[in-house]
């Protein structure tokens, strides 16, 4: 195990670039995790772990797999994107597209660009059984550390696509999937009564909503039923109400 003690070491420069720049992680194919408990989910569920770093000492287990290396609290914290981590940090590889059975349920975020709002939808949906997360339009990046942090280690299990806009018709077709889209439209039909279940549902950003080119390929448009002197829901939460009538309920 190597021993770090200076801001100029290579790896911790590493770390700092992966948890800065999206370019970068694309780049090297790995993203920057945090915490023990996430470092056991994603050793449970097959992640490749590529490297630890600990601070001021090593834990305890057996990662035959994964370079280590301890620093001090100091220099752990300046390499941490995380203020007062007990660490480890540790860093995995993105995994590939991989091919999945057919799809009976997405839920598509547009131009989502909160990390902690990605992350809990795909934390939420991890939990209600939905079978995909697609993100579009510039959605916040899937490896970035606060969305990472903010799925609650369901990154390693949940089905999460990204596909652009003009792509969305074909591949919904494909999985044989009506779109409906939550918006404030005259025709927008109230979820009430809707049975949601083997759906694509579509959430956009709570300042711009869902683009015109989304919802020109929707085939309905669907809304949640609030009082009329309420604000639009969160874009998080409006996908969380959504997933819970999507889901296939026993």
């Amino acid at each position: 195990m190597e021993q770090i003690s200076s801001r100029k070491n290579a790896y911790i420069r590493h770390v700092r670039q992966l948890a800065a720049d999206g370019a970068y992680r694309r780049e090297r194919g790995e993203y920057l995790c945090d915490g023990m408990k996430t470092l056991r989910e994603a050793l449970s569920f097959g992640a490749k772990v590529s490297s630890i770093l600990w601070k001021e000492r090593a834990g305890e287990g057996e990662y035959p797999h994964a370079a280590q290396y301890v620093c001090p609290a100091e220099l752990f914290d300046y390499a941490s994107p995380m203020v007062n981590s007990p660490g480890p940090l540790f860093t995995v590889a993105i995994r590939g597209c991989r091919k999945s059975a057919k799809l009976r349920s997405a839920m598509i975020l547009e131009g989502v660009q909160d990390p902690g709002n990605v992350g809990t939808v795909i934390r939420t949906a991890n939990a209600f059984g939905i079978d995909a997360v697609i993100l579009t339009g510039g959605c916040a990046d899937l490896y970035h550390p606060k969305t990472v942090r903010a799925t609650m280690g369901a990154i390693f299990r949940q089905t999460v696509l990204e596909i652009e806009v003009q792509y969305l018709a074909d591949f919904l077709r494909e999985q044989g999937l009506p779109l409906y889209g939550a918006a404030l439209a005259e025709d927008a039909q109230s979820i009430r009564g809707m049975d949601l279940r083997r759906t694509a549902l579509a959430v956009g950003s709570e300042g711009r909503g869902l683009s015109a080119e989304l919802l020109g390929i929707c085939e309905k448009t669907i809304l949640i039923p609030m009082r009329p002197d309420s604000e639009s829901l969160n874009a998080a939460v409006a996908a969380s109400v959504l997933m819970w009538e999507q889901s296939e309920k026993e």
